[in-house]
């Protein structure tokens, strides 16, 4: 089975030469979401404004695959600051809830001029 580029037009656009997800067989590979408007204007502010700025890009990524955040079965978010693990935690739960998790690595990296970034992978099957 050939994969499938996702563009999710209500999404921020990519920042680079990469598709918004790629589904192959029963999984969509959701790239690293960003807190960037659907404009491609950066949302400036604080954690959480960029926090829930990016898992509202990766909850429209995940859509326009075909699925939603419910059916991700893995997670890694990169941090600019790992003091913010508590507050991203509690924005996490805003959008995963606090039942059947997806397993989740958390990293702090060295982002250039915004907080979070987040990546997915989504199962897809029945």
């Amino acid at each position: 089975m050939p994969k499938q580029i996702v563009v999710a037009d209500r999404a921020a656009p990519p920042g680079g030469p990469y598709s918004h997800a790629v589904v192959a067989g029963d999984f969509a590979y959701l790239s690293g979401a960003c807190p960037v408007r659907p404009d491609g204007t950066w949302v400036q502010g604080g954690f959480a404004e960029q926090a829930r700025a990016a898992f509202a890009n990766l909850a429209k990524v995940a859509e326009a695959a075909g699925g939603d955040l419910d059916r991700a079965v893995r997670v890694g978010v990169y941090l600019r600051d790992f003091a913010d693990f508590p507050a991203m935690n509690e924005i996490y739960r805003e959008f995963f809830g606090t039942e059947s998790l997806p397993a989740r690595t958390t990293l702090p990296v060295a982002l250039e001029g915004f907080d979070i970034e987040i990546d997915a992978v989504l199962y897809l099957g029945d």
